[in-house]
């Protein structure tokens, strides 16, 4: 007997209610607060029980609704982060790929999820001006920053007969509003975190080149050797763009690697390529299509201009994993490509979403993204209580209470740090924080489909409401 069969009657009438809990909580979405009324000592509660011997069949769905009522509600008020809203297309595909339970790790184990994968792939390189390029889904951008970099020390790393120690002497380049992934790659890689170079950034919070020009020479003059350099598409404090364009032309010059860092930014391409100028110039980029495709977590995506600069990074298989076919469809195996073997199906939501809407509607959302950010920068400039920190290049949008008051700028940090808590206790919207130039912001970033003009402006007034409650 085996005691974990479920039936198809019994799966189905299971599914009906799983899907008739994620559309009652759809219905709702609108309306919910986005932060649960609860706290720690509640959720453990109810949710870290005893481990259960014997199972309660079809009564353990009836809990769902109270796990989603304790979960944070993505809904057009949430501004926080980078996280976008989790498609409902895409979610259906989610559920069945986990019933196919495919390990998409080379064509002879998936035949149809590797095929879908490579074509969503190509599709995205294509949508954003990287026609030519190739790669794979991965788990987010952190992982697909990892994998950029590992392929730039292999890649770029001198060789034992040049009598270097590559990890003691390679030097990575970035800004000083780089994502925190990269310095945890630099070290996870055996590189270094003393061996990332910080350059400086300009009024506007791009990476200098001049000032990255001068600290590869200075680190060739003292016996270093620089091996790449991470660009930023979006920064995430700022929504920031580096200029692509000229630190490939740097990194051309001096042989070097160029990674970059597109997570959050570099799908707006698809709406907006001038921002993105010299995007296709380099050797690495990753993407997160579960923030501006805005697919259910986690799909995130590395892009690479050479299947074999991937090759030498990640080829290292067992012989009982080798692939006997000569054949390029179905000898090809992601595990050649790619840090991960095994891997889910993540590209059939894509695949499923983007078919089932088209790159027209994804293209329109992401550029009404934007447009609702100009509106909310445009707003906070109008008010002469909040100012304005940063430019809004994306829809990332920074800013603070307090403009043209005499409080000294500690002072000012303190009462827009309450008054973020204060909001977010309010439950209406939520934001985020970011520290300008040891400013403290509050930080508002539209990645969310469903956001509406009523949503954006709902910030301007619960960001008053809440000051006006403190007092400040």
């Amino acid at each position: 007997m085996n005691a974990l069969e479920t039936s198809p009657d019994e799966f189905r009438a299971l599914a009906d209610r799983v899907t008739q809990v994620a559309a009652d909580y759809l219905k709702a979405l609108p309306s919910r607060t986005i932060f649960p009324t609860t706290s720690g000592s509640e959720t453990e509660r109810i949710f870290r029980l005893a481990p259960p011997e014997r199972g309660a069949g079809a009564q353990a769905l009836d809990d769902l609704a109270q796990v989603l009522g304790h979960c944070r509600a993505q809904n057009g008020g949430f501004f926080g982060y980078v996280l976008g809203s989790g498609e409902p297309v895409a979610a259906l595909a989610d559920l069945l790929a986990s019933v196919v339970n495919q390990n998409v790790t080379a064509w002879r184990s998936a035949p149809a999820a590797v095929t879908i994968e490579r074509t969503v792939v190509e599709w995205i390189a294509s949508a954003i001006g990287c026609a030519r390029f190739r790669g794979s889904l991965t788990g987010g951008g952190s992982s697909a920053n990892l994998m950029g970099l590992a392929m730039a020390r292999e890649n770029r790393m001198p060789g034992n007969e040049r009598g270097l120690s590559g990890s003691q002497l390679a030097v990575v380049y970035a800004s000083e509003e780089v994502h925190m992934s990269i310095p945890k790659a630099v070290a996870l890689l055996g590189i270094g975190r003393e061996q990332l170079r910080l350059i400086p950034v300009d009024e506007r919070f791009h990476m200098m080149p001049s000032e990255l020009s001068k600290a590869i020479a200075q680190d060739r003059q003292q016996g270093r050797v620089p091996i790449a350099i991470v660009a930023s598409a979006g920064t995430v404090n700022t929504g920031a763009v580096d200029p692509l364009g000229e630190i490939a032309a740097i990194a051309r010059e001096n042989e070097l690697w160029l990674h970059v860092d597109g997570a959050y930014g570099a799908l707006a391409a698809i709406t907006a390529p001038k921002k993105f100028a010299g995007l296709e110039l380099a050797d690495s980029i990753s993407l997160d299509p579960h923030k501006w495709l805005y697919q259910p977590l986690d799909c995130g995506c590395l892009l690479y201009r050479d299947e074999q600069a991937a090759q030498r990074a990640f080829s290292h298989s067992g012989d009982y994993a080798r692939s006997l076919s000569a054949d390029p469809i179905e000898g090809f195996v992601y595990f050649e490509e790619s840090l991960e073997l095994s891997r889910r199906f993540r590209a059939l939501k894509l695949w499923l979403s983007l078919r089932y809407h088209g790159f027209a509607a994804f293209r329109a959302a992401i550029h009404r993204n934007l447009e609702l950010a100009q509106r909310l920068a445009n707003a906070i400039e109008e008010r002469s209580e909040l100012e304005l920190l940063a430019p809004v290049e994306l829809s990332a949008v920074a800013f603070r209470y307090g403009r043209g008051c005499d409080k000294p700028g500690a002072q000012l940090n303190r009462d827009n740090a309450v008054l973020l808590k204060r909001v977010l206790e309010r439950g209406r919207v939520y934001l985020s924080n970011a520290t300008l130039r040891g400013r403290f912001a509050l930080r508002s970033c539209i990645v969310n489909n469903a956001t509406t003009e009523s949503d954006v402006d709902g910030v301007i007034s619960e960001v008053l409401a809440a000051a006006k409650e403190l007092h400040l």
